[in-house]
């Protein structure tokens, strides 16, 4: 995995009025649930315990890794303050076939409100992007979310894919509100190394109609 660079991230960016919102833990819930995975890291018999590290250019703050089925996980550790500031999991899909399956994966992120608005999910997106993981949006976000993935296509390409019946089919850079509201709709940001065509392929994403247009493909 590359090494994390923390960016100043500053989005104007509008939200639509049909975007489908997320469900919001309380900060008492992610608070508990940090302490525990704090708790679990200082246990020597933990599978947490003496993870690889990697220091952020943030001073006091890290990384913690691991690997398990497919699945990784990154926690953000404050080393002065001695706990997890948060962590983002990036999960397998379920809802995609077996030939998308290693291609794919979907980032969902916890971190305690003093943490938060200080870029801390994002530059692990990019950590992970960096290292050539796409990632996908869930059927639902915060707006905050949606401004995080809007803000990532600046520098990672960003397209809108419908998921049904586990088939992929691609719709374009761009959808219009009504396609963006479906829940069938998904956003993905490709890693490092890829390139549409190239992911279509490994994956078995099909054409949409609207999709040929925008690329002029007829």
């Amino acid at each position: 995995m590359p090494t994390l660079a923390l960016p100043a991230i500053r989005l104007a960016l509008g939200l639509v009025t049909e975007l489908r919102i997320d469900v919001n833990h309380t900060p008492d819930e992610v608070e508990s649930e940090l302490d525990a995975i704090r708790n679990r890291m200082s246990r020597p018999s933990d599978r947490l315990y003496g993870l690889p590290e990697v220091r952020t250019d943030i001073p006091g703050l890290a990384l913690r890794h691991r690997e398990a089925d497919g699945e990784y996980y990154v926690y953000v550790v404050d080393l002065r303050r001695d706990r997890v500031a948060g962590y983002t999991v990036f999960n397998r899909l379920i809802e995609v076939g077996r030939r998308a399956d290693p291609y794919l994966r979907a980032p969902h992120s916890k971190y305690a409100a003093p943490y938060q608005r200080m870029g801390l999910a994002t530059a692990v997106y990019r950590w992970g992007l960096d290292a050539g993981l796409c990632i996908m949006s869930g059927a639902r976000q915060s707006e905050g979310a949606h401004r995080l993935w809007l803000g990532l296509a600046r520098d990672y390409e960003l397209g809108y894919v419908d998921l049904r019946r586990k088939r992929l089919s691609y719709l374009g850079r761009e959808v219009d509100a009504a396609v963006l509201g479906d829940l069938h709709t998904r956003m993905v940001l490709l890693g490092r190394g890829w390139t549409l065509e190239r992911h279509m392929q490994a994956t078995g994403m099909t054409w949409s109609e609207g999709a040929r247009t925008q690329q002029g493909l007829g």
